[in-house]
Parts: structure tokens; sequence; C-alpha cells
């Protein structure tokens, strides 16, 4: 196999001599391994040269294989757009989809990798033209407010991100493309769910029973520590103008501000848990999960979903009747939690990768467990940025 500068020359514009091509004979003489040889041989020949050559074929690289997993329910029969119902291909939100061709704008041919069954999918773009028309079910700020708990509800506050997603609502959510991935252990578990769902009581189980696989992080505060506490404990205690300035760079996953002070979640002690061979299970707004849905925290998001309002009445009862707590909640504190969960199942739930009711918080703990364990024994579907 000769390596000989072909480019520009006359055999290169006829495509006669290709880049991987083995020269075999140069005017009935066989052509030895050197290439100067060979250069010397076509230097001392005058006159038409033929030659005779092994065509170097290199296998074809397969195409790259294109699975998408749809942030929507789809079922042509209702599909006023597509051409054909029984040629069409019903999915569930969450299915993973393998695309077999795209060469049709409205129209791909995929295939269900668990089912099996094939058949046309809206494309992106018809999907798009199609949701861009549907006014989303948000509650006109696009900002999702709460307040950190303390003794007595002082001051509402806004979460902020280190990129704030003021505008995430407005996003359309169709496809995302994945790709399947060996069991491995996830850098951050994140909880999400409406304030007293029960996420604290699950984080803090789960540290406790596996300490060596779990670890979180200690939240940072602009106040002064009281007589009892220590610097790293409970708190990391920060003046006022460090925190402003790590805010301002972009240093903080999310804070607020609660009775004239800050408090925070510092991105670095997240990789600081991770650097230590844990999982950090995180408990934060949801406005958080698009700064954390990325390979540089891989998460595993869980939403802890408020159970039906009798249901959360009667096992509030009876936490209350245990002597558990003597934090009595009012009818419209109950209803707040039921609302506010099934608003933000609403408007985050194309990042979820696993949902829990917690009607009962024995089994929920169970389910939690299970599906964390998994991640370490059964393949998993992430986001294809995080490998390539």
């Amino acid at each position: 196999r000769k390596s000989l500068d072909i480019c520009s020359s006359m055999i290169d514009r006829q495509g006669m001599l290709h880049a991987g091509d083995i020269i075999r004979e140069m005017n009935g003489l066989e052509v030895g391994s050197d290439p100067t040889a060979l250069q010397q041989m076509l230097k001392d020949t005058s006159g038409s040269i033929t030659l005779r050559i092994l065509p170097g074929y290199r296998d074809t690289p397969a195409p790259a294989q294109v699975f998408l997993r749809p942030h929507f329910n789809y079922n042509p029969d209702t599909d006023s757009l597509i051409p054909c119902k029984e040629a069409g291909l019903p999915f569930s939100k969450g299915e993973i989809l393998h695309i077999v061709n795209r060469e049709d704008p409205n129209w791909w041919q995929a295939c269900s990798v668990v089912g099996g069954n094939t058949g046309l999918i809206p494309s992106q773009y018809l999907e798009e033209k199609r949701k861009a028309f549907v006014r989303r079910d948000w509650d006109g700020s696009g900002i999702l407010c709460g307040s950190i708990t303390g003794k007595k509800k002082k001051k509402k506050m806004m979460y902020l991100t280190a990129k704030n997603a003021e505008f995430d609502r407005h996003e359309l959510q169709i496809y995302e493309e994945v790709t399947r991935m060996p069991p491995f252990q996830r850098k951050t578990l994140v909880l999400i769910g409406a304030q007293g769902v029960g996420r604290r009581s699950l984080k803090n189980r789960l540290m406790v029973l596996n300490p060596l696989r779990f670890g979180t992080t200690v939240p940072f505060t602009s106040r002064r520590p009281r007589e009892e506490e220590k610097d790293g404990q409970s708190y990391g205690f920060v003046s006022r103008g460090e925190m402003e300035t790590d805010i301002k760079a972009g240093r903080y996953l999310e804070h607020g501000e609660y009775d004239g002070n800050l408090y925070g979640t510092k991105i670095d002690s997240i990789h600081e848990v991770v650097r230590m061979g844990r999982t950090c299970i995180l408990d934060v707004n949801p406005q958080a999960l698009k700064v954390l849905r990325t390979a540089e925290f891989m998460p595993f998001v869980v939403f802890i979903a408020a159970p039906e309002l009798d249901t959360l009445r009667a096992m509030h009862k009876a936490v209350v009747d245990a002597g558990i707590t003597t934090k009595l909640l009012t009818e419209t504190d109950l209803k707040k939690t039921v609302d506010e969960s099934a608003r933000i199942k609403r408007a985050y739930s194309h990042y979820f990768d696993f949902t829990i009711v917690n009607d009962n918080l024995d089994k929920a703990f169970e389910k939690l467990q299970v599906a964390v364990d998994q991640l370490c024994s059964e393949p998993q579907w992430v986001p294809v940025n995080w490998v390539y």
C-alpha cells in the first residue's frame, strides 16, 4: 500500500486511484514494499504508465442509530393530520423509540424498542408546529415561588438558579435523543415534590441506611450561627458579602432570602460529595432541574407526588395522633400541598425519571430503594449529550 501524493494530479481528477489502494505492478513489473523504489521507477519511466491496482475496500460505517424519548403521548386514531391512521405508531410518554427513517419532513418511521411495533410518528418539525399554537398551562409569571420553612413564615421569597430558568414553561418538550448505557451509579439523586410531601424523610432514610453510598450537601447561610451551632454541620456560615459575590459568580445552584438572611446550595459542595464516591441526594426547587440535568451532574430525578387529599389528610392525622409531630396542618395547608404537587408535575414532568406517590412512607421508601438499586444492575437510557 503506497503513500503517494495523488491530490490534484491527472489520475486524481480521473478518479482512477484512491488513498488506500494497493499498487501491485507497474508496466508489468512487480512493485515491492518500498515506496521509495516505486517513486524511482516512476521517475525512470517515460511514455505511458500502466498500473495494476488492488482497490483498498473499506467497510462502510453503519449509519448511526437514533433513539428518542418522547415527552408526550400519541394516538394516531385521534390525529387528523396523519395520512393513514392504520400506519401510525401509538406511543406513551417516556417510551423509547428507534427512528428508522427521517427523510420525510413531517412523518418519521419508528420502531418501539419494547414492543417492536413499527409505524409512522409525527416529526419534531410537525409536532412543534402543532404545539406552538397550544397555550401552555402556567401561572402567568413563569416563575415558581416558594418560601423557606421556619418556625414562622415571615417573608415569601423566590429561588433563583445559577442559570435562571424563568422561561422553562414556554419551551416545547417533544423528543429527546437518548442512548443506552450499561449500569452505573448516578452522580446525583434529585428528589422533587411539593412542600410537606415527605422528601426530607426519604432523603434522611437513604443516608442513614447507606452512609457510604449516599451523601448530601450542607447549605450555606449569611446569618450568624447560634450558640449551639458549629460551622459545617447544619449550615456553612459565611458573610453576606461573600455569599453575594459567589451568587453573582454563578457558584450557587439555588439561593433565596428568608428573614433578611441568604440561604443557598453551593455547586462545589455537590462535586465534593461526588468526589468521595457517593451519590449526592438533593431535594431542590424544580427550577434547578434545568441546571442539574447535564453530564456534569448526571441526576436520577424522582418526583415525590402527593396523594389524594383524603389520603393526605388521614396520613397527617395518624402522624399527629402518634405524637411524631405537634405541627398541625390546616385543610388549606393540605390542599395547597396537593395543588402544588399537581402544578409541579404539569410544568416539570419531562425532567422526571421516576414517580412515586407518597401515600405510605414505608412503601414509598421501598419503591425508591428498588429504583435506585436498579441503576447499578440494569442498563439505562440517558440523554445522548451525557455521552457524546
